[in-house]
């Protein structure tokens, strides 16, 4: 089953509200828009100099007149198709179809304003964009298509070797984002079928078309209008409409399950991998967590790491879930995290995190239970109230 992100059916511009550290009080946003779709002319300041300007015609003849045969994904405002530019590169093009004028304009503006900032291997790359006929985004496609085609297709395609590196990918990309970009971005909707792999099986995320940045003095935004794909959607967005860098550490917790367990977000009898998954954790049956068709192939190492960030990434309260760069340096086994916590911003809270993943990380082996490093390093987690999450 494939899943899409959701919107409203009716098209409207999000109500979005801010909320300044020293204010108590929500500040609006406001949205500039442009009365025409004249883009290429008034706002040349949106598109990088090496994108391209595909004139409809070319866009036309990639896609086979936008053809449903090559239509490969849909949103609430968008249709996204397979095409084939006249020099063979195979790529996939966005076009907004639904809103009005300006709301379509200020979407499009909004996601092009994003992707301007924006410059990290694993974050996926514009080729062009087309206003002729309408808008429409140019953007690499690869041959392999997205992390959902391979995990939710033919069984045993994706190695644990591939599996792992995804997740460092993303994780890395994501820490880009929070972090390491021009602009603090959050991505909203962060999900298998938004991870995309180049030909060496790097990840590279896409979409942006519900990304939002954030001014650096403000703590997060407070939406009014539902817009993400279920499965994906931490408790506090669902609750209050709260979306920050955790709505996407929460997300990427859910998409470490499913490449572990080779399950969807959401299964067809719309069955949560979260609500499967924590039972297991709980009574540490790790085992029954990992997908049947890696058998015994993988690295017990990774595996075990992948199953702590995913457990700290999916925790119902958002302070305790790490940051992404955290989670990066988690997933790679690095044992310094606790000495280089001064380099992240970080709540007094988050310092029982990086304790307990530090201790996580220095635990002996379990095949020496008997080893009094071992009982300790036992005890010691469960005076934080968490399980190992080793077997």
């Amino acid at each position: 089953m494939h899943l899409h992100t959701f919107h409203p059916s009716i098209p409207s511009l999000p109500s979005i509200k801010m909320l300044p550290k020293w204010k108590s009080k929500s500040t609006e946003q406001s949205i500039p828009m442009a009365s025409s779709p004249n883009l290429d002319t008034d706002l040349r300041h949106c598109f990088q100099a090496h994108w391209k300007n595909f004139p409809l015609s070319d866009l036309q003849k990639a896609t086979g007149n936008f053809s449903h045969e090559n239509l490969i994904g849909e949103g609430g405002s968008s249709e996204v198709y397979k095409g084939h530019l006249k020099d063979g590169q195979l790529v996939a093009i966005k076009r907004l179809i639904r809103g009005t004028q300006e709301e379509m304009t200020a979407d499009y503006l909004s996601e092009l304003g994003i992707l301007v900032h924006v410059n990290h291997p694993n974050i996926s790359g514009v080729i062009g964009y087309g206003v002729e006929g309408g808008m429409h985004l140019v953007l690499p496609l690869s041959p392999h298509g997205s992390l959902a085609n391979l995990l939710n297709g033919e069984k045993g395609k994706l190695s644990w070797c591939y599996r792992y590196n995804i997740s460092l990918g993303t994780a890395a990309g994501l820490g880009y984002l929070h972090e390491g970009c021009r602009r603090r971005i959050i991505h909203r909707d962060i999900k298998t079928a938004n991870i995309l792999l180049t030909e060496d099986f790097e990840a590279q995320i896409s979409d942006f078309g519900l990304a939002k940045w954030l001014p650096d003095q403000w703590t997060h935004l407070t939406v009014s209008q539902f817009e993400g794909t279920f499965g994906y959607l931490p408790p506090e967005f669902f609750m209050h409409g709260v979306v920050d860098e955790k709505t996407d550490v929460y997300a990427f917790g859910v998409l470490l399950l499913e490449l572990i367990s080779g399950r969807p977000a959401l299964d067809e009898s719309r069955n949560s991998v979260v609500m499967w998954a924590k039972p297991m954790l709980l009574s540490k049956n790790h085992s029954g967590l990992v997908d049947p068709s890696l058998g015994d192939a993988y690295d017990s190492e990774q595996m075990n790491r992948m199953v702590m960030v995913a457990s700290l990434c999916i925790q119902q309260a958002s302070t305790d879930r790490p940051q992404m760069s955290q989670v990066h340096e988690m997933l790679k086994g690095t044992r310094s995290i606790l000495e280089r916590k001064k380099t992240f911003q970080h709540t007094n809270r988050q310092d029982d995190i990086y304790q307990k993943v530090n201790l996580l990380l220095d635990m002996p082996s379990p095949k020496c239970k008997d080893d009094p490093n071992y009982q300790q390093s036992q005890a010691e987690l469960e005076k934080y109230n968490v399980n190992p999450l080793l077997q």
